[in-house]
């Protein structure tokens, strides 16, 4: 039989348990915010053109979600990259078909590339289509270069640790 001081007791250790996790899950959001404050990107359109504001991220980089064939990616804008740049285990998960084989020269040296077409990609309202990538081989975790290729077709203005990306109607 339970008594009254052993009930308290499990429902005092279950209210510690449950404060634990709460407290986690709120830190984990926390952490997931300073890395990535774009999260849900917000667009403004006009008759002229569609734009988003990211933010950068506590290390200084501009990172996104969006979306490469439907399939939900974050992004990490590089302008130094001549294209989008995907790693082999996402490209697998995206259903990406390898094109032919290349060699890129990146910072942490040469890699085997292969070439691959994103039918669509989209940060918030923006829309690309059909956009030139390279599936990395080598390239970790599931960040996407957004490169030149699919850049180059919208204006980018860095003002104020924000990064406007405005597309022209």
């Amino acid at each position: 039989m339970t008594t009254p001081s052993t009930f308290g007791k499990i429902f005092l250790n279950l209210s510690w348990i449950l404060l634990i996790i709460g407290l986690g899950y709120v830190f984990q959001q926390m952490l997931e915010h300073k890395e990535n404050p774009n999260q849900n990107p917000v667009s403004l359109s006009t008759t002229e053109f569609t734009e988003v504001v990211l933010t950068r991220n506590q290390h200084h980089h501009y990172v996104a979600n969006g979306y490469i064939n439907n399939v939900p990616v974050t992004f990490l804008v590089d302008t130094g990259a001549t294209n989008v740049s995907i790693g082999a285990d996402l490209a697998e998960r995206i259903g990406l078909e390898r094109g032919y084989q290349g060699i890129a020269y990146t910072a942490n040296g040469t890699t085997t590339t292969y070439a691959t077409t994103l039918q669509s990609l989209h940060i918030g309202d923006i829309h690309f289509k059909d956009v030139r990538a390279s599936i990395t081989m080598g390239m970790q975790g599931d960040e996407v270069l957004l490169g030149m290729s699919a850049l180059k077709q919208v204006e980018l203005i860095h003002k104020n640790g924000q990064l406007t990306v405005r597309q022209f109607h």
